[in-house]
């Protein structure tokens, strides 16, 4: 009798952390197919990112030190990354996170153009990076979910201890850049229409 219990809790134990397993390894997945799908987002990006440089630049004369960082950053984020390191994750999202917030630091710098600003050329790049932008953000809330899922379950025993069998690593989140967070100048708040890479755009009117 005792044999077969024995046996029973043996199977018990046997098929818990085998779904476990499975559990690691599809949120795993989950999360890295989140990751490609913020890739995708990114790559449109990075193809609109030099028309509009082009475009301002025949007119922003003075903003040579934003176009410069712009096109360092988005030379780092579009570099090719290891997908199964953290780190390296991390370094990608956070070089895009900052080529986010200085795309859209010169969106609103643009407000003091006007010829830029009415022209219609800019006006239709503008729209369709808004667009993009508004893809990266929900891509952004889709892979910190998954990623949240996923780190939840192999960072807490027994999870903890299959992790490594299944070849999971916790995986860093998709974090706004800290320029997003800093405080804003309530003049320029309701002055400018404003894009940053986690909204949608936004007008707003004094």
């Amino acid at each position: 009798m005792e044999i077969i219990i024995g046996l029973v809790v043996a199977v018990l134990i046997v098929f818990v952390l085998y779904n476990l397993y499975a559990k690691i390894i599809t949120r795993r997945n989950r999360a890295l197919e989140a990751l490609a799908g913020i890739d995708v987002q990114l790559t449109q990006r990075f193809e609109l990112i030099p028309n509009i440089l082009t475009m301002a630049s025949k007119f922003m004369e003075h903003e040579k030190e934003l176009f410069t960082s712009v096109t360092e950053l988005r030379t780092q984020a579009s570099e090719n990354y290891d997908k199964a390191d953290p780190a390296a994750i991390k370094d990608h999202l956070s070089a895009s996170s900052r080529l986010g917030t200085q795309m859209g630091k010169l969106m609103i710098n643009m407000e003091d153009y006007p010829d830029l600003k009415s022209n219609e050329t800019m006006i239709q790049a503008q729209q369709t990076y808004n667009e993009v932008e508004a893809q990266i953000a929900a891509a952004r809330r889709f892979y910190n979910s998954s990623v949240t899922e996923l780190n939840n379950t192999i960072e807490i025993f027994p999870g903890n201890l299959l992790a490594g069998i299944a070849n999971s690593k916790s995986m860093p989140f998709f974090e706004a850049d800290e320029a997003v967070l800093e405080p804003i100048n309530a003049t320029d708040y309701f002055k400018y229409t404003v894009i940053n890479p986690y909204c949608k755009l936004i007008t707003y009117t004094k």
